[in-house]
């Protein structure tokens, strides 16, 4: 019998930290990677693939990659050379794509398709160390460019049941992701936006959908993300989740921004 899988929401840092020298400091990268490396053993048992949301991919309706061997895209600029020879030959999965699609549409939600999109760095950046092996199949999910909080909880709930067959579901963005604010002016307000949102996460569940809808209203909301994309992967996840309580995988600070990790199940 197949374990459920549980779902998770990684902060994924900036562009291709720990994987080429960009100035970071160590105590950034140095505990992201020992992060990321954990989240290989949050699954009861190897998943039998990876369904991943990222932050980085905005389509008009829930797209789908379907290229059994997904390139890599670069979708960064002014880095060294070597961040633009990153490999990380991870298999696609057709099959899952088409059970993705599959059950959208049962929800009446209308998706598609894309064979040439590669691995962006929100899956590539924490997976390559997760799964340095790239030896599961992955599947890059988008988000819609309404970044509606309410439509990807429902697109979360509808893709809940691949939890029941061996699909690992990865949200990938940033708790924290204001550009003009990392520094020493984030950190207040990250940990403000944070606590409210492991306060949702953790808290009841069946209020959790309707707090995180409504989560502009929360304290320092804007500051910590003025346009929602890295924040709108963990509605997917939320919605996914059911009833599942929420748990803190990992809380740590990068670029100082505090940076809060949450899986489900």
């Amino acid at each position: 019998m197949t374990k459920r899988m549980p779902v998770a929401f990684l902060p994924h840092g900036g562009g291709p930290v720990t994987h080429v020298e960009m100035g970071f400091a160590q105590s950034d990268v140095e505990p992201l990677g020992a992060y990321w490396r954990s989240v290989r053993d949050l699954p009861p048992a190897p998943p039998k693939a990876l369904l991943v949301v990222s932050a980085h991919w905005e389509a008009p309706v829930p797209t789908v990659m379907t290229s059994p061997h997904p390139p890599m895209l670069y979708a960064y600029y002014g880095f060294p050379p070597e961040a633009y020879q990153i490999t990380w030959p991870a298999p696609g999965d057709p099959a899952l794509a088409a059970r993705v699609r599959d059950l959208c549409g049962r929800a009446g939600i209308e998706t598609a398709e894309d064979p040439e999109r590669g691995f962006d760095h929100g899956t590539f950046t924490p997976l390559k160390q997760a799964y340095p092996d790239a030896d599961v199949p992955v599947v890059q999910l988008s988000l819609m460019a309404s970044l509606d909080p309410g439509e990807h909880l429902r697109l979360g709930r509808a893709l809940a049941p691949l939890r029941d067959e061996g699909v690992f579901i990865i949200g990938s963005g940033d708790s924290f992701h204001n550009m003009r604010k990392f520094g020493p002016a984030a950190r207040e307000p990250s940990q403000a936006f944070n606590a409210w949102l492991t306060e949702a996460l953790t808290g009841d569940a069946g209020e959790r959908e309707k707090k995180l809808a409504a989560w502009a209203s929360a304290p320092e909301a804007r500051v910590c993300q003025p346009r929602e994309d890295h924040l709108i992967p963990l509605m997917v996840v939320a919605g996914a989740a059911g009833t599942d309580a929420g748990v803190v995988t990992w809380r740590g600070w990068f670029m100082g921004s505090e940076q809060v990790g949450w899986h489900f199940g």
